[in-house]
């Protein structure tokens, strides 16, 4: 079929050689004095096991995607739910959720970083009036709040991506269930578990695996506000990557470690998949 060769060569291109390579490259390592990429064979994944830094990124990892990921779908079904209305007014506070969306993360990263400052920053103000932070520790700055600060530019921007599929999936559902409930004399809560909630198994699964895929590979942030600080409380594994490929030029370490990445995203989405019962 002809017309399916440019979608084959795109693939090519842009998916499977890079991933090849990626592979290839784990098995090697750039030398710098010899200016050549030299076979080391396991050595790189043999390393994993022994690197403190790895299972470090790797634990605020899973602490960065779980905790984003359950406020996200928790916010974003709760303000699904209220903005789901033919009311005058409603369509355009719909259509203000997307802003947010449009502003490139680096930048919400540096619009949150100068609010958490402690000197002039909006958040910080309002946490030191009501006493919930001390001037004399920053927010980004101290280890223990750091990856609530960052996880702050996360939830801010995202949020309203899983309001508009979560709201689309219940613009979509039937209107009759809800009729003969509330004939029933079905309470709002058992309307929601029993009716809203198995009906949007299949939407609220899309929007979960959508954003969780996005949030293992967290960077833009904790690159812009914290670079992975202070010490490593804010380390992710894609920053970790980024860092041994560019920084510390160990082409081969980067590689293995984006390669740990792509598996762990695949093996959570089949996972989710399986333990969700959904069925597509």
């Amino acid at each position: 079929m002809p017309w399916l060769l440019p979608l084959i060569a795109i693939l090519l291109v842009f998916t499977i050689f890079p991933l090849l390579y990626n592979i290839w490259l784990s098995f090697h390592e750039f030398v710098p004095r010899r200016r050549a990429v030299q076979y080391v064979g396991l050595a790189n994944w043999s390393q994993l096991v022994s690197d403190a830094r790895f299972w470090q990124a790797l634990t605020v990892t899973f602490t960065y995607f779980i905790i984003a990921l359950a406020i996200e779908l928790a916010l974003g079904m709760a303000i699904a739910l209220l903005l789901d209305s033919d009311e005058p007014g409603f369509g355009f506070l719909r259509g203000l959720l997307t802003l947010t969306l449009v502003i490139p993360p680096a930048i919400v990263g540096m619009m949150y970083l100068l609010m958490q400052d402690p000197q002039f920053g909006v958040i910080s103000y309002f946490l030191q009036m009501i006493g919930l932070q001390d001037p004399t520790k920053p927010i980004l700055a101290t280890s223990s709040t750091a990856l609530a600060g960052v996880l702050l530019a996360e939830i801010w921007q995202w949020t309203p991506f899983m309001v508009l599929i979560l709201l689309a999936g219940l613009r979509a559902l039937p209107s009759e269930p809800y009729e003969a409930a509330q004939i029933d004399g079905a309470s709002a809560f058992q309307t929601f578990r029993r009716l809203t909630l198995p009906m949007m198994s299949k939407v609220i699964a899309i929007a979960v695996l959508i954003r969780g895929m996005d949030l293992f590979r967290a960077f833009d942030y904790v690159f812009v506000m914290t670079s992975g600080g202070p010490g490593t409380s804010t380390y992710t594994l894609s920053l970790y990557a980024w860092q041994q490929t560019f920084s510390f030029v160990k082409w081969g370490y980067g590689a293995t470690l984006s390669l740990v990445t792509l598996a762990m995203i695949l093996i959570l989405a089949n996972l989710f998949i399986r333990v969700a019962k959904v069925r597509w």
